[in-house]
């Protein structure tokens, strides 16, 4: 009897943990063969060869690639890596290791989703079916109490239905058996990988030993703080790299939260964080409803913007943090060298070129997106075109609130 071969292809999955993907991929197949692209269309002319982001996210990215081989390896298989584009090497493999199906979660932003449909087009010509996954999200979208077309835009709508209406599944478990297909060479990381340095810790492992740590008894969570104090010392679980990747599931983040607030009660950064979570999968839900028309429905007029030298040095003056307020630019300073502010700070300095040095909304975004650690298409550019377009929720008290973030501009840096 011939046995069933199915090619599992990882993208920003990387992990053995709560993977619907991987669980189902095993149980309907005799062997896996899974694998990892690093397309060189997300690397080509995004990353100097000086630049920091280049130590920074992509160093993050591998680092959890290589975590996810490592794992891999322990369970008596591994994974293939593959420097080019899925749509070259996919159909290849599939002919070559007589795979009979191919798994793959499904992205929402332009570019992934095209991918996929490419993949798809030519797959079909062989007659193998890519079974598309949705595992990035709090919420499957299944469950949410109305279908994608008729999700609230307002995010308040969307919490308040969702919240009541829907429910958190557990995640699944880790696999404790695999069986895998024998590949003939399991391929390298990209030469461009370089020498890592010290500062990122990309992969499963750490992801949940930062989540362990965030929750471990006397950690900064439980901190009950002052209003004034929260003003000037923003919280921040620094879990969004991980998520980023899917080295760490959302659900993972959600019960590890339900179970501190059976432990020690109710606590304003466990709503923080479940807050986070929600906002996350809002804003991926509005590019699967909108698709690219997204920012046009949520920012009600763009306009152009000229390219003038007084436009192009105050732009490069924020990227620099060099503007002259205190608080921008030392946020500023924190992304370019490490990749990664807390939200107050992102929603500060996009207010700052917005509504102070009056520049165009989608040059901060796109340098959110060189720079950014823990770059998530829907999140960046979703939050991005929230504070442009001042909020659509202007009733409920999760909406952007211009005033206060210009007051808190002008606050003096004090340990920020």
């Amino acid at each position: 009897m011939e046995s069933r071969k199915i090619l599992v292809w990882f993208r920003n999955d990387l992990r053995l943990h709560d993977n619907e993907m991987l669980v189902e991929a095993i149980s309907k197949s005799d062997s896996i063969l899974p694998v990892y692209f690093f397309d060189p269309r997300h690397f080509e002319n995004k990353v100097d060869e000086n630049a920091q982001e280049k130590h920074n996210r992509f160093q993050f990215l591998a680092e959890s690639v290589i975590a996810l081989r490592e794992s891999l390896r322990k369970m008596g298989g591994n994974l293939l890596i593959i420097s080019g584009t899925p749509e070259d090497h996919i159909p290849v493999l599939a002919e070559k290791y007589e795979i009979a199906e191919v798994y793959h979660h499904r992205e929402v932003a332009t570019e992934e989703t095209t991918v996929s449909s490419n993949v798809e087009d030519l797959l079909w010509k062989l007659r193998i079916n890519l079974k598309h996954f949705i595992g990035h999200t709090l919420y499957n979208k299944e469950d949410l109490p109305f279908p994608i077309k008729d999700i609230p835009d307002v995010f308040s709508q969307f919490k308040k239905k969702t919240e009541r209406d829907a429910i958190v599944k557990d995640c699944f478990p880790s696999p404790e058996h695999i069986s895998f297909v024998e590949a003939e060479e399991w391929g390298e990381l990209p030469e461009c990988a370089g020498a890592f340095s010290a500062v990122p810790a990309g992969g499963e492992e750490h992801g949940i030993k930062h989540l362990q740590e965030l929750f471990a008894v006397g950690s900064d969570i439980y901190i009950r703080s002052s209003k004034a104090h929260a003003a000037q010392h923003s919280f921040s679980s620094k879990l969004s790299p991980w998520l980023a990747v899917g080295a760490l599931s959302p659900r993972k983040v959600y019960w590890a939260v339900k179970e501190a607030e059976q432990k020690f009660g109710s606590n304003s950064h466990f709503t923080q964080l479940i807050l986070g979570l929600l906002w996350r999968d809002f804003f991926r839900f509005m590019f699967k409803k909108h698709s690219v028309n997204y920012f046009r429905d949520i920012v009600a007029e763009v306009t152009d913007f000229p390219q003038t030298e007084v436009y192009l040095l105050s732009l490069q003056q924020w990227k620099d943090g060099d503007t002259g307020n205190p608080v921008v630019d030392q946020y500023m300073a924190e992304l370019n060298q490490s990749g990664f502010i807390t939200h107050t700070g992102r929603l500060l300095v996009a207010t700052y070129l917005i509504y102070i040095l009056k520049l165009n909304w989608v040059d901060g975004a796109e340098y959110f997106e060189q720079k950014l650690i823990d770059y998530s298409p829907a999140s960046n550019w979703g939050n991005w075109a929230y504070v442009a377009g001042g909020g659509k929720d202007p009733r409920s008290k999760n909406a952007f609130d211009l005033d206060k973030q210009i007051k808190l501009l002008d606050i003096e840096v004090q340990d920020l």
